[in-house]
C-alpha cells in the first residue's frame, strides 16, 4: 500500500478505541466522517491530460446519506451546472439548454463532466456500507496513524459495476484510498487522499485524486477550499425546482 505525505467530503469525540473494529463499522463510520450529519463544501476540481488542464469551481451539500446537491459556479461556461441525489434518484441539470435530465442507474459508472469521477463518486454515494460484505485485511502504523485496509465484495444482487472495492481508513476515520477493482481482479481506478487538514472542526481529506491505472498521466484532483459540517439546510434544497432555480 502506498501512502502519499501530508475526502471531502465523524462525529465520534475519539478515535478508534485499541481493540480491532469491526470492519463494516469502520466502513459506516468513514462515510458519515465524510458527509457529516449535513454538510457544505467548496472545492475546486482540476481535470488533467497530457495536453491540457481545466479547473472549475464547485459547491456541494450533503444531508444524511441519501441526498446531495453539487453546482459548478465557475468558470461561467460551466456555472449553474448541477447534479442532485434524492434517495437513490440522481438528475442532471444543464442551464444552456434548461432541461433536468433523469440519470439511469446505467450511467451512473459514468463519467460526471469529462473528470475521472463518475456520477456516484461525485454524488458521495454510501451504498457500500450495506451492499457490500467487508473483511478488515490488514492493520498497519504510519506516522503515530494506524491505517485500517477492509476489502469490501459487493453482494450478488447488488447494482454496482465493481467486483471489490478496497478502502484504507485511518484511525481518526479519514478515508485516505479507495481502490475500484473490476470483475476480473484487476484494479481499475483509485482515489487517493493527498493531503489531510483540519476543516470544519474536524481533520478531512482537503486534496484528493482520481485516477485509472491504465492512464496515469491522466488525473482528477478536488481540493477542498471551505468546509462546514452539520449545519442547518433549507428545507427545499434537494428538490428538483432548486436544481433548476438556485436560492442557495
Amino acid at each position: 500500500m502506498r501512502f502519499v505525505p501530508a475526502l471531502v467530503f465523524s462525529f465520534l469525540i475519539s478515535p478508534l478505541a485499541a481493540q480491532e473494529p469491526d470492519a463494516q463499522e469502520l466502513v459506516r463510520l468513514a462515510m458519515e466522517h465524510w458527509r457529516g450529519l449535513t454538510s457544505y463544501s467548496n472545492m475546486t476540481m482540476t481535470i488533467h491530460r497530457p495536453d491540457w488542464e481545466r479547473s472549475m469551481t464547485m459547491r456541494s451539500w450533503s444531508k444524511g446519506d441519501k441526498q446531495s446537491l453539487v453546482r459548478v459556479v465557475e468558470p461561467k461556461k460551466d456555472a449553474g451546472n448541477g447534479t442532485l441525489l434524492n434517495d437513490n434518484n440522481m438528475w442532471t441539470y444543464t442551464p444552456k439548454i434548461n432541461r433536468i435530465i433523469k440519470v439511469p442507474s446505467s450511467m451512473m459508472s459514468q463519467s460526471w463532466m469529462g473528470s475521472d469521477f463518475s456520477n456516484k463518486d461525485i454524488s458521495k454515494s454510501t451504498d457500500i456500507i450495506d451492499q457490500y460484505d467487508h473483511e478488515l485485511t490488514s492493520r498497519e502504523e504510519h506516522n503515530g496513524h494506524v491505517f485500517y485496509t477492509i476489502t469490501s465484495i459487493p453482494h450478488e444482487d447488488a447494482a454496482v459495476v465493481w467486483g471489490k472495492e478496497v478502502l484504507t481508513v485511518r484511525d481518526d476515520y479519514v478515508l485516505m484510498e479507495q481502490q475500484f477493482w473490476d470483475q476480473d481482479g484487476e484494479m481499475v481506478k483509485s482515489l487517493e487522499t493527498l493531503e489531510v487538514e483540519k476543516m470544519g472542526g474536524r481533520a478531512v481529506a482537503k486534496v484528493m485524486r482520481m485516477g485509472k491505472v491504465n492512464t496515469p498521466g491522466e488525473w482528477t484532483q478536488l481540493t477542498a477550499n471551505t468546509i462546514e459540517f452539520d449545519l442547518e439546510l433549507p428545507e427545499n434544497l434537494f428538490t428538483l425546482s432548486n436544481l433548476r432555480n438556485p436560492r442557495q
